[in-house]
């Protein structure tokens, strides 16, 4: 009687658009299974199964993933195919869950006047040589998400694209964002270059729905609000 031959399924046989680690590159990793995130911390099978089979057979054993921090690893290092190397990779990650899901709220600092964000960036600023073009990307409460060097060098409206400021500002789902640049000469008056790319931003901002509250532009211990000289006429949100 002839032996019966099967034939496994490795995840590099899948389509690229199929495989755990291409979706989560490309869709992010809330697309993602329970299974397909185990899969992508085994990292291999075995020479009988797949990353994914073997992540449905290691969640199928201990209940589903509720149980799988409750195993210990002695219990997890006996399911045939999870060494000590798999296990110790799965309790790391559980843990790492468990510090972020116990952390409290972190305070935001939040902006309510242009002299906030004078107070931030002018120390890190006032001595640098060449231009640098700052982000702050608010919530709805002023509250800093993030802060981010987006340009460094000569600004100009050709170089300082909408694209560069709010690919972050999407990203982080901001209400709204404050631009800050500096003036290496120590004179923080706008130039013709400095509108014009305030004003670019400030449409691009209200085809977005993310409002450019400001643009302020430091000098040595001296800054201009173009907020506060009517260059950027306030629409909703408010500092």
């Amino acid at each position: 009687m002839a032996e019966k031959v099967t034939y496994q399924l490795m995840i590099r046989d899948l389509p690229e658009e199929l495989r755990p680690r291409e979706r989560l590159l490309r869709e992010g990793p809330a697309s993602l299974s329970d299974v397909e995130l185990l899969a992508i911390l085994l990292r291999t099978g075995t020479h009988r199964e797949s990353a994914l089979q073997l992540a449905q057979r290691l969640l199928t054993t201990v209940g589903g993933l509720r149980y799988l921090r409750e195993k210990s690893f002695e219990e997890l290092s006996a399911i045939p195919g999870i060494g000590p190397a798999k296990v110790a990779q799965i309790q790391s990650a559980l843990e790492l869950g468990r510090r972020l899901a116990s952390l409290h709220p972190e305070e935001r600092p939040r902006i309510t006047s242009p002299r906030d964000v004078v107070n931030r960036w002018m120390p890190r600023l006032r001595f640098e040589q060449q231009e640098h073009l700052v982000v702050l990307l608010l919530n709805t409460k002023n509250e800093i998400l993030a802060e981010e060097v987006v340009f460094v060098g000569t600004l100009d409206s050709s170089l300082a694209h909408p694209r560069e400021i709010f690919r972050t500002a999407i990203r982080r789902s901001s209400a709204a964002l404050i631009l800050v640049h500096n003036h290496p000469s120590g004179d923080p008056t706008p130039s013709a270059e400095d509108l014009q790319i305030t004003r670019r931003m400030a449409q691009a901002g209200e085809i977005l729905g993310i409002e450019v509250l400001d643009h302020i532009i430091l000098g040595d211990q001296r800054y201009r609000s173009l907020r506060e000289e009517g260059v950027l006429p306030l629409k909703g949100h408010s500092l």
